[in-house]
């Protein structure tokens, strides 16, 4: 029996969970804007939010290391005045998990308001409710299956996300060390029976978790029907 150590597993739902909270009090007003807008500012706003999807992780990590390393001006500030660092801590996981993540929960939800009749929204209006008090008591509510889809589409993907999380937080075992990267270290240093053991657990997670956003997918099609 391999020596299981079961810390990147418990860190990985964590920085998953951190991140993918970050991604719902961010993501979530962000595409209410961009289904609301169809200018060349929200056009720009969703080029950019895509951007993570297509870049290679390592050129994604690479920018997050010039943005927030210690030698950067966010990075000499948060250092200097806030004593955070963020390169090599599960901090930077969790920023990691967040950029790579984010994309797919703003996507999902921007979907899911479009679905939305408009003259619900305009008799809302009509009857002087704010835009705030629509998007937490309408939008929200009536758009929840695919909201929760996409929240569970961006756990799934900080959960297994590799390039950028090695890049920006390193693979310190009982420190930074997730489960991809416990993966690939395990990998290295010949060990194919706990990399067997942490594929499989991982494996697990994943099927769990697509199976829940397959059923999520069937329920919001049968009600739009």
């Amino acid at each position: 029996m391999a020596d299981l150590n079961l810390f990147p597993l418990f860190l990985s739902l964590r920085v998953a969970f951190t991140a993918t909270l970050f991604a719902i009090l961010i993501g979530l007003p962000i595409a209410y804007y961009l289904n609301r807008s169809n200018g060349r500012t929200s056009d720009m706003i969703d080029t950019i939010i895509t951007l993570p999807v297509v870049l290679p992780p390592t050129v994604l990590g690479y920018y997050l290391l010039v943005l927030l390393g210690r030698q950067s001006s966010i990075g000499v500030l948060l250092e200097k005045h806030f004593h955070i660092t963020i390169v090599f801590t599960p901090k930077g996981a969790v920023i990691a998990a967040l950029v790579v993540s984010i994309p797919f929960l703003i996507k999902s939800a921007r979907s899911a308001f479009s679905t939305i009749d408009p003259s619900v929204i305009q008799a809302a209006r009509i009857l002087g409710r704010s835009e705030w008090n629509i998007f937490f008591t309408i939008m929200i509510p009536l758009a929840w299956r695919g909201i929760a889809s996409g929240i569970t589409l961006a756990f799934a993907r900080a959960l297994g996300d590799f390039g950028a999380t090695l890049m920006v937080a390193g693979s310190i075992p009982n420190q930074t060390m997730t489960m991809p990267i416990a993966i690939y270290d395990a990998l290295l240093a010949g060990n194919r029976e706990l990399a067997n053991l942490l594929v499989i657990i991982m494996t697990t997670v994943s099927l769990i978790i697509l199976y829940m956003i397959n059923r999520l997918d069937k329920k919001t099609s049968l009600k739009s029907r």
